[in-house]
């Protein structure tokens, strides 16, 4: 009985050593192809610096801060450098939204006029349809951005800030103009991406009486321990912020205010100084800044449930298609809440599961949630827009999945 219960024990030893040992194989190899990408982005003059974090079933598998947070003056990246979100801000304020709902101080359904009666943007024909707080989480409210239409366009016209630029009004005055401009389809008609998450940002100001930023501090980032994320950047940790550049004729150079950028059809315009300037309105859709670990920490979050932010329903929810059947975006894709959502991964030719939670920004970030794999990746770069769409972190995606 002796000798049986040893060969046992030694079976099962030499089964854990054997599987310790092909976790760390896997892990070497995920390391080497996502390192490989990293590397080749950084020689070809894709990006200058990244900060890549890669989670499986709630551990970190990979970090890596790679290249410069600053390349004139050699300053390397660090693995807790703040970036100016872009729209990565989304999912933060979605949280945000959400947390207000479970509270029972918010309503999906509730039309926006109940918070702000003053925001009232008419149709083409001149009727007045309702909004609701559902559609301007999934960007079906009939609003849009200014850097997606012509230079002569409305939102250019009424000088609409798109949250990221150098226009200085504050959040009133962004939502006054706003609604001076015709909706450009009936609420619920269409998928749009738009400006409806800053609208969401006033709404919350209004259904919890505080300021958007002491909203996301009371309901998300504090209980969260996301302690490197705010909508302006104090003078304590202006070092830590990442240089912005952006993918010039002749490789990247660094970003100018404003920085005009062309981008496909469309023309984005930034502002850098705007991470540091407290008298810029607090953009829900594109103000923020943070590290890469803090949305690391925000995403597995709600992958595991929501706790201690959300209910485990509502942080469900968010990986659902709230937009089925409704027109706008590309086949394969659906819409959750907070980004982007993966129904046909054939049709979108990825190899992300269906169910997938993805997103970006355009200061050169991308993220992504796979509950299926248990998997959370954040990709942070400084480089814009390479960093966010194209060669790069579809080949960073990939590697990851091989």
């Amino acid at each position: 009985m002796n000798k049986l219960r040893t060969a046992l024990i030694s079976t099962v030893g030499l089964a854990l050593a054997l599987c310790s040992l092909g976790a760390r194989a896997d892990s070497d190899t995920l390391k080497q192809n996502v390192d490989a990408v990293i590397d080749q982005a950084i020689t070809e003059n894709h990006i200058v610096g990244a900060v890549v974090l890669v989670a499986q079933d709630g551990k970190i598998v990979h970090e890596r801060a790679a290249g410069f947070a600053d390349k004139e003056s050699h300053k390397p990246m660090r693995v807790d450098a703040l970036f100016r979100l872009s729209s990565v801000s989304k999912p933060i304020v979605t949280v945000a939204a959400l947390a207000l709902v479970d509270r029972k101080k918010l309503s999906l359904d509730d039309p926006v006029t109940k918070w702000l009666p003053d925001f009232k943007p008419k149709l083409a024909d001149g009727t007045t349809p309702t909004i609701t707080i559902r559609q301007l989480l999934t960007h079906t409210a009939g609003l849009g951005y200014k850097f997606t239409e012509k230079p002569d366009g409305p939102y250019h016209q009424a000088q609409i800030s798109d949250g990221f630029d150098d226009v200085k009004i504050d959040l009133a005055e962004e939502l006054r103009r706003l609604a001076s401009v015709p909706l450009l389809n009936a609420p619920g008609s269409e998928f749009r991406y738009s400006l409806s998450m800053d609208v969401l940002g006033a709404v919350i100001e209004r259904a919890a009486n505080k300021p958007l930023g002491a909203v996301v501090e009371d309901l998300v980032t504090k209980p969260l321990g996301m302690k490197s994320t705010w909508f302006v950047v104090d003078r304590a940790h202006a070092d830590r912020v990442a240089k912005a550049y952006f993918n010039g004729p002749s490789g990247p150079a660094p970003m100018a205010d404003p920085q005009t950028i062309l981008f496909g059809p469309m023309t984005l315009v930034y502002s850098p100084p705007r991470a540091f300037d407290p008298k810029a309105y607090p953009s829900a859709g594109a103000g923020m800044i943070a590290s890469a670990p803090d949305v690391l920490r925000l995403l597995e979050a709600m992958r595991k449930g929501g706790a201690p932010v959300l209910q485990e329903s509502t942080a469900a929810a968010m990986f659902r298609n709230q937009v089925d059947g409704t027109p706008g975006l590309q086949p394969g894709m659906g819409f959750g809440f907070g980004g982007g959502l993966v129904v046909d991964p054939a049709a979108e030719k990825t190899p992300q599961s269906a169910g997938t939670l993805l997103w970006g920004g355009v200061y050169g970030h991308t993220w992504f949630v796979d509950p299926a794999k248990k998997l959370t990746v954040v990709v942070f770069t400084n480089t814009a827009p390479d960093g966010m769409a194209g060669e790069f972190p579809d080949g960073l995606r990939d590697a990851v999945y091989k």
